[in-house]
């Protein structure tokens, strides 16, 4: 599905996510063309790492893993690579009779038993088995180790006969045999107790034949994809059951199970993904399960586009192994590359030139939005960090870097890096500060600074000691929006104003789920931190002295990302942020009011600002919403370049860092 995902066409891609092309229409409504195209061009250019299971020896644990050893033998759910990073709940030990190439089919294995769990087959049972590809296979041979008597419906001859030698009855639908006729005979006229449907297909047929050849209170269980056009008749009249199979088991999409590792406990939840890993293992082990009649193709590691052509081409294929070089490893060789060179040539730098700056992170934003910005600012691109490398190398080699590299570390002692960009998760934010103040490296951190006062504090103090030293490095933050033109624009109107004036920011910030990295507070912030920082540095731009009071209002919800904050300043000026994730996203993200002297000023989404009893200014529009990035960029590289101040002083961002974290509470 990815393979012809990644092939197709614009307009085929469109037709596959139409709810993404409603998304898109949105944006160039709100937004304009350019930036939604660059948006969208961006995020289908992002390579997708390949993959399912792999299997091999635990070299290195991590901090608090239990249960595994170096040496151990594992099989692991995980993209294709010699050494591979995979969290604890998606791993396990291989039993000594199961061979590496049988562990290979270890997550697919689980796929069927999970879809098989849903079934909640008893002895004895009738079970029609459509689609009798590699999930299939096992799914057949997995219920009759469960003592069912079970029907397997293909087209392929080849397929049907492996089903059979597995103990199942078969339907050949490319001969014209009819399904629903062959599961009244194979039910004894009752009606099969359940449908597993492991089809792939657009067609809704299969779910619609599932429903004719049950009994009723039947089960139907889909773990392949095909077309869910129901029947109300053919379900009510039955009081058939629908399930839907979420892959491998329990745990599957939860990342506090598979990214930070809390299993679930056994009193409560029996077969997790891990579990149905190590009972697939255990039928392997004692014979209940032949992988060996399921593989169709070995491939050597560097005939992965071979392995992969047979995937998407039409050459019969069923199960496909890629084989790795078999290494001597000695305990003190780290089987890995953490640096390579994309540029063959050792660059030089003549004194005054842009200075050299390396990126830790190279996600959507980054790629999309900030390396363009410094590259267009003339930055010298020296080196991008990934945490896995694919998307380094892809970043690397598209915007022209020197190099790419997963060791973070060496970046900040590197004397050829003269500024960091870090655009991680925000919870390293304060760890990544604080080692480039101490390296004396320049920085510019996308918001925010941190997320706890501790952590405000500690940096603080930190830059306080350099700035005695007459060594501080620049600090910026991202807050790209007080350099956009049309707040620009704003800034200059309201300097003939002397009197105190009233902002109202609303943010049409649309939701997150609950369950989004940034809405956890350890990792993320929440929204107010992670997003409305920028918002309540925008006033405090526009305002031009310090914030002297605020609160919040929130409304009751699961995530608490719908709030009124209010801030006071020291000239007496008031401003309302409205960050509201409850409305549509057909509207503009953002509209900023200024109420002053008799006046006022609207600027809506970054493209149309109107003047309104202004004297000599009437409107400022754009073709396409400019929110100041590239001038950010640009700042940040010239105040490095000229030797000259942060083009957002420290303290101001000190300040508003302190007022979000403060009203995200």
């Amino acid at each position: 599905m990815m393979l012809d995902f990644g092939k197709a066409n614009p307009i085929a891609k469109a037709r596959q996510q139409p709810d993404k092309v409603r998304m898109v229409l949105d944006k160039v409504k709100t937004d304009g063309l350019m930036p939604t195209l660059d948006a969208v061009r961006n995020k289908l250019e992002q390579p997708l790492p390949l993959g399912y299971c792999n299997v091999g020896e635990v070299l290195e644990l991590g901090n608090g893993v239990e249960g595994f050893a170096v040496g151990d033998r594992v099989a692991s759910n995980g993209k294709h690579a010699e050494v591979v990073s995979v969290p604890v709940n998606l791993c396990a030990r291989i039993p000594d009779a199961v061979s590496d190439e049988a562990a290979a089919f270890t997550v697919i294995g689980a796929i069927a038993l999970q879809g098989i769990r849903l079934v909640q087959p008893t002895l004895g049972e009738a079970v029609v088995v459509t689609g009798l590809g590699l999930i299939g296979q096992f799914a057949v041979q997995l219920l009759r180790a469960n003592g069912c008597r079970v029907l397997g419906i293909d087209f392929d001859p080849v397929k049907l006969a492996l089903a059979k030698s597995f103990g199942a009855e078969v339907v050949n639908l490319g001969a014209g045999e009819d399904p629903v006729q062959a599961a009244e005979r194979f039910s004894r006229g009752r009606g099969v107790d359940a449908v597993l449907v492991t089809a792939a297909t657009q067609s809704s047929e299969p779910m619609h034949q599932a429903a004719l050849m049950s009994r009723k209170r039947g089960r139907i269980v889909l773990v392949g994809v095909t077309g869910l056009e129901l029947s109300r008749d053919d379900f009510f009249k039955k009081e058939l059951t629908f399930q839907v199979s979420a892959s491998y088991g329990p745990g599957r999409y939860d990342p506090n199970y598979e990214e930070k590792g809390q299993d679930y406990p056994v009193g409560f939840v029996r077969w997790t993904e891990q579990r149905n890993f190590e009972a697939v293992l255990d039928m392997m082990a004692d014979g209940r399960v032949n992988v060996q009649p399921l593989i169709s193709h070995r491939f050597h590691l560097e005939q992965t586009e071979a392995a992969y052509a047979v995937v998407g081409g039409s050459e019969p294929s069923m199960g496909i192994l890629l084989e790795y070089p078999t290494r001597v490893l000695k305990p003190d060789v780290v089987m890995r590359q953490s640096t390579v060179r994309l540029n063959a040539e050792q660059s030089f730098r003549a004194k005054g030139q842009a200075p050299s700056v390396a990126f830790v992170g190279s996600g959507n934003y980054a790629t999309g939005v900030l390396i363009p910005a410094f590259k267009a600012a003339g930055a010298h691109m020296a080196s991008v960090a990934s945490s896995a490398g694919v998307s380094g190398m892809h970043a690397g080699k598209k915007f022209g870097f020197d190099e790419t590299t997963t060791d973070t570390d060496k970046l900040f002692s590197d004397p050829n890096v003269d500024a960091l960009v870090i655009t991680t998760q925000h919870n390293s934010h304060a760890r990544f500060v604080l080692q480039a103040l101490e390296a004396s490296k320049h920085l510019f951190v996308e918001k925010p600074l941190c997320l706890t006062l501790a952590e405000l504090d500690e940096i603080e103090a930190a830059h306080a000691r350099l700035e005695e030293q007459g060594k501080a490095p620049l600090v910026m933050v991202g807050f790209n929006r007080r350099f956009a033109p049309q707040i620009l624009k704003m800034k200059s109107l309201l300097t003939s104003v002397s009197g105190p004036k009233s902002f109202v920011m609303t943010v049409n910030a649309g939701a997150i789920p609950a369950d989004h990295w940034t809405q956890d507070l350890e990792i993320g912030g929440g929204r107010i931190i992670g997003e409305g920082c920028h918002f309540i540095d925008l006033l405090r731009f526009l305002a031009g002295c310090p914030i002297v009071a605020h609160s919040r209002m929130a409304m009751d919800s699961a995530t608490g990302d719908t709030v009124s904050l209010q801030l006071g300043f020291a000239d007496g000026s008031i401003g309302t942020v409205h960050y509201f994730a409850n409305g549509c996203k057909a509207f503009p993200k953002e509209r900023l009011e200024v109420f002053a002297s008799g006046r006022v000023l609207q600027m809506d989404n970054f493209r149309k600002l109107t003047g309104f009893a202004w004297p000599g200014f009437k409107k400022m529009n754009l073709w396409s919403q400019d929110k100041g990035q590239k001038p950010c960029a640009a700042a940040f590289v010239k105040a490095i370049t000229d030797g000259g101040a942060s083009p957002i002083p420290f303290s101001e961002i000190v300040e508003t860092t302190r007022v979000s974290i403060l009203l995200a509470k």
